[in-house]
């Protein structure tokens, strides 16, 4: 089948390889794609929040499935648009979407349902939120913007002074648009965090492999919170006895919690899990694979993408069974200077093939274009390096012998992924 995946970024990069590996993909397109992506599939310039162009481009190409791969287009209700014109679609529905969209609505379902989540409160006034957290006293907190806001909306403040700005900027100036007419103030909890994706087709959850993202911009988990700047998989804390209890206190119990709302999750359901003294707590949701979790969770899976990907469209994920390497995968994310804040666009990347590869690695695009045969960097996350090795070790030691090899003006990367 022709396949069309929605999105830009390095996780559609990694989809986009892991289904060129399966003999049931024939053309991939991606839109818009992005540089390095154009050498992997036909790019199309339709915006990732144009429902209706999207829509028109699965039928114009007569595509076999569309894979709606970033959590903007999902809440907005892509895949009901494609399924409103007979076009099987990868993700969930805007009604499941939710639990992504809304911090407030996954916060009160897990209350609802019973699922380990930390302790909190939702406010709409800033001044009652501030009295809260005054009243309270205990620091650090931490101050969540309710809907989307590409990874940034939460801040952990250390004082009531850092409580009242993160207060003031959410819900009065607005950085975060619409998404911060409420917030949820939750307690601090602390452990080890860890990330796991997971099939799912409403009423089957299979986790995929698990992986530790590296969310600050500077070694030793300094710096600005960022999309992610690495990521390692397995993930060394989550032993199969953890994997256990979470099957048993979170997996299942939020696929079955969604059932019951009305809203079955079918797709991919991203936990992020932090493992506390108290057992595994869930500090969030995403409606769709992570980036850059994606870039060492798929490298690892042996099943045929496509078959996984069918099987749970058509709600058979049971009879299908889904297996993994054992081998370990590293990403290191290349970054442009300034990132996460101001950065320059449209520099030359040296160091790359005519594919955009580099022997011994796979490199995954973020933010790159190709102009002339040149790639330049254009974004803030540009490269994903990334490597399969026997143990993390050799991963590791892979990952970052082919980072050495490429560089641009002011690249950024940490040096320290995986060294916990």
């Amino acid at each position: 089948m022709d396949i069309l995946v929605v999105g830009s970024g390095g996780r559609e990069h990694a989809i986009i390889r892991k289904l060129k590996e399966s003999p049931k993909a024939n053309t991939i397109y991606c839109a818009p794609g992005n540089g390095g992506i154009s050498k992997d599939a036909v790019c199309v310039p339709v915006p990732v929040m144009d429902i209706p162009g999207m829509v028109a481009l699965a039928k114009e190409k007569k595509v076999g499935m569309v894979f709606v791969a970033p959590d903007d287009p999902l809440a907005a209700g892509m895949v009901d648009a494609m399924e409103a014109e007979g076009i099987p679609a990868f993700g969930p529905r805007a009604n499941a979407a939710i639990i992504e969209a809304s911090k407030v609505f996954s916060k009160n379902l897990m209350k609802k349902y019973g699922i380990p989540t930390a302790g909190y409160e939702v406010f709409s006034d800033p001044s009652e939120a501030a009295s809260y957290i005054e009243k309270k006293g205990s620091f650090p907190i931490v101050v969540k913007a309710d809907g989307l806001a590409l990874g940034k909306g939460v801040l952990i403040c250390q004082n009531l002074e850092e409580a009242k700005k993160a207060l003031h900027e959410i819900m009065e100036d607005k950085v975060f648009g619409a998404s911060g007419n409420q917030v949820v103030v939750e307690e601090f909890i602390t452990g080890p965090e860890v990330s796991v994706l997971a099939f799912t087709d409403g009423h089957c959850v299979k986790p995929m492999v698990s992986s530790m993202d590296h969310k600050r911009a500077l070694d030793g988990d300094k710096g600005l919170n960022t999309g992610g700047m690495g990521t390692i998989s397995p993930n060394p804390y989550y032993t199969g006895t953890v994997a256990e209890e979470c099957m048993k206190t979170i997996f299942l119990p939020t696929i079955e919690a969604m059932q019951k709302e009305g809203r079955p999750f079918k797709g991919c359901l991203y936990f992020g899990l932090m493992l506390t003294k108290g057992g595994p707590k869930v500090i969030e949701y995403n409606s769709r694979f992570g980036d850059p979790e994606t870039q060492v969770v798929l490298p690892r899976l042996k099943t045929d993408f496509v078959d996984v990907l069918m099987a749970v469209i058509e709600e058979r994920l049971e009879a299908q069974p889904v297996e993994w390497s054992e081998e370990s995968c590293a990403c290191v994310v290349m970054a442009s200077g300034g990132y996460p804040g101001k950065y320059d666009k449209g520099i030359p990347i040296e160091g790359l093939d005519e594919n955009g590869q580099i022997e011994g690695a796979t490199v995954y695009h973020a933010g790159t274009l190709c102009q002339n045969g040149q790639f330049l960097t254009n974004g803030g996350r540009v490269l994903g390096i990334t490597a399969l090795g026997n143990n993390l070790e050799e991963a590791l030691d892979k990952a970052y012998s082919a980072v050495e090899k490429i560089n641009w003006k002011d690249v950024h990367f940490r040096r320290d992924i995986g060294r916990r």
